[in-house]
This record gives structure tokens, sequence and C-alpha cells, in this order.
């Protein structure tokens, strides 16, 4: 795939067959857009049937913070596979790090969180990437993150 061509609309079939996640813990279900070696926006629709919910917290469900930032490591992922294709089904791409990570409002059941990840540089294997959460146009997460093929 070469850069700057945009791909829009990737559905949930498309995202299964690129990241290894699985239920509960798939947590991107569209991609809006994507263009390789650049960007990517994902969506994730919060629902009240989230195994989650069930402990964090009965009374008052938010999700948890550490589950946004997978998610834009998830969005992170499929931007790194669309751009390096010959990794698909050959290399995981893992989670390495995680930096300036900020939660600025609560996300809760009925919310539509819209991952936007960037990538920021690519060097020695490793990725750097700045992924922010929204949610109606409010930011409510944001972090960088770094990522490697295994």
């Amino acid at each position: 795939m070469s850069e700057n061509t945009l791909l829009e609309n990737i559905d949930i079939l498309e995202i299964l067959r690129l990241l290894p996640h699985r239920y509960p813990f798939i947590m991107i279900d569209k991609v809006h857009s994507v263009e390789p070696g650049n960007t990517i926006t994902a969506l994730k629709n919060v629902t009240i049937n989230e195994p989650f919910f069930q402990g964090h917290f009965p009374t008052k469900p938010v999700m948890p913070g550490v589950l946004m930032l997978e998610g834009m490591a998830q969005a992170g992922g499929i931007l790194a596979y669309y751009t390096e294709p010959e990794n698909i089904g050959v290399k995981l791409l893992y989670f390495a790090g995680i930096d300036k990570a900020r939660f600025r409002k609560p996300v809760g059941p009925g919310d539509q969180l819209i991952y936007k990840v960037d990538l920021l540089k690519q060097k020695r294997g490793i990725w750097k990437m700045a992924g922010k959460a929204f949610v109606d146009d409010t930011l409510v997460g944001e972090a960088e993150l770094l990522a490697s093929f295994g």
C-alpha cells in the first residue's frame, strides 16, 4: 500500500483480519479513514454491554482510561499494518510504551469514541504515534504511543 493512499469505511471484518484482538478486547468497531504512513481515524461504540462496566463502576459506568489507550494503540496498529502490509498475518505489532497520557473527561455507555492517531516518526523499528480520543468533538483522552513489530 503506497503512502498517501486514502482508504475509507473499513468494516469490522477487515479490522479482525488485521488485528489479533477478539471480544472482549477489540476496541475498534470501524475505521473512518486511514492514510498509510500518516494518520487514521477510527470509531468505538461504547455500550452498557461492555464487560468492564460490571465492575467499573456498577452505579456510575465509566470506561477505564487504559482501555481508551488500548483503542488508540489498536488504531495505531491498523495504521502500521496498512503502512507495512507485508507484516499482516506475519508479525504482531507490540505496544512498547506510553508517554504524556491524559484523561480529560469520563466516557460512558452511549458515547461514540473517535480515535485519531498520527504517525510522528518511525526509526529503527520503533513507531511513535500521537493518539487522541474524542466524544462529540470534545477531547477526552490523549497520549503518545510506542510500538514495534515482533
